[in-house]
């Protein structure tokens, strides 16, 4: 059957802008990546960093340690939940103690499509998102290296993280909260989420929900450590929750613009911790509880009526993206630093806070010149002056976008 090129055009239009043909783009963008993927395996090399230390740490485990301060492999000592541990010696089992990459490599692939997926349904429920968006998913060089050329563990509690704010916007909190513990005990780093989900919850569901919702989390990290918290609670403790780890300069993607001295000193970190808790200060009181009479009234709410929902309109699944997104950015702008793999944290969100930003019409194009720059700050190696400064001052026009639309 011979379609006329004015019926074609109109079939391609509603593709990339019907909301009732989302699932089909995404469908094809998610095929489209899979066959990406499967190509960069095949033409590609591995690059090795840090799967052997993963599976000589798990070897270690194995073997019966469980002292986490005698855990340790060629890159490093283990500095990761309980959850890593548990995940990676599943993975030194089916793939020989580590040593079929190939087979790794296409487990990596199958996630990193399933994080594509869970993309897509995070911007589906949230609505308001052109179908066109999801054709900028596939197209980061950076993103698909960390995935299935490099095999890092943050793409685990990445996946787990999207699956719990997919849950909370579909009002499934409990199971919300089980995954976002889950995505902890990987990688701490999901941390950055939780002045958003506290907003969240007490807004849905009020004060007393939250509280126990806090301590099933903390309970569920204490299950999964247990046998290394009963071996030495503080070598686990400083290990794996770190919060005054010093990093490596050299490695730094985010803030090369500073000198090595002033990025090592304590002062420096203690001036990231400000910003970062002044931000998140200045959201809470202007944007998360903007349209329940502020942050005041919603804390008011919660503790007169502490097992009612302290929120008066309802948390939509828009509300949940981008409220979590935004906690996650923050979070990253003040990190004392940015290494390459931590760019999975927030690669597929940009486009969607990025879109939040509702910058004038003329200025459509500049939101896919950040989008833009963001991308190649992540994939200039070593980073220099110039890629830093692109990288933060991209994040924070991002930031200061959506602060300006939402609140």
């Amino acid at each position: 059957m011979h379609l006329a090129p004015d019926t074609v055009i109109r079939n391609i239009r509603l593709l990339f802008t019907d909301p009732r043909y989302f699932w089909v783009l995404a469908a094809l963008v998610l095929l489209g990546d899979a066959i990406l993927s499967e190509l960069i395996i095949q033409f590609i090399s591995y690059t090795e960093i840090d799967w052997e230390t993963y599976m000589i740490q798990v070897e270690l485990y194995i073997k019966g340690e469980r002292d986490y301060s005698k855990i340790s492999g060629p890159t490093g000592p283990l500095v990761y939940p309980a959850g890593h541990v548990y995940i990676f010696r599943f993975l030194h089992d089916i793939t020989d103690a580590g040593k079929n990459i190939r087979f790794a490599q296409h487990l990596y692939a199958v996630l990193y499509v399933s994080s594509v997926a869970l993309t897509a349904a995070i911007y589906g429920k949230a609505g308001n998102i052109p179908n066109w968006l999801l054709l900028i998913l596939p197209l980061s060089k950076r993103l698909h290296s960390l995935y299935v050329l490099r095999l890092f563990n943050d793409c685990w509690s990445v996946v787990a993280a999207q699956a719990a704010i997919l849950a909370i916007q579909n009002e499934m909190d409990d199971i919300g909260t089980l995954l976002f513990s889950a995505a902890v005990s990987i990688k701490m780093s999901v941390l950055l989420y939780l002045p958003g989900l506290l907003a969240i919850l007490v807004k849905r569901n009020g004060l007393v929900y939250t509280l126990r919702k806090m301590f099933n989390i903390l309970g569920i990290q204490a299950m999964l450590a247990y046998p290394f918290i009963q071996k030495d609670w503080r070598a686990y403790v400083n290990s794996a929750f770190d919060f005054s780890r010093v990093f490596l300069y050299k490695w730094t993607v985010n803030w090369r613009i500073v000198s090595e001295d002033t990025f090592l000193s304590p002062g420096w970190a203690r001036g990231l911790l400000i910003g970062h808790l002044s931000v998140l200060i200045i959201f809470g009181l202007t944007c998360w509880c903007k349209e329940d009479g502020g942050l005041w009234v919603v804390l008011g709410r919660a503790f007169r009526r502490p097992t009612l929902p302290a929120g008066f309109v309802p948390v939509t699944p828009d509300y949940v993206a981008t409220t979590m997104f935004t906690s996650n950015l923050i979070g990253l702008i003040f990190a004392r630093s940015l290494h390459y793999q931590f760019y999975s944290w927030y690669a597929q969100q940009t486009p969607f806070l990025v879109w939040r930003t509702r910058y004038p019409m003329l200025l459509k194009l500049f939101r896919l010149l950040l989008i833009g720059i963001i991308e190649y700050a992540w994939n200039i190696y070593p980073s220099t002056t110039i890629s830093s400064s692109a990288l933060l001052g991209a994040n924070v026009i991002t930031l200061t976008g959506v602060w300006y639309a939402t609140c």
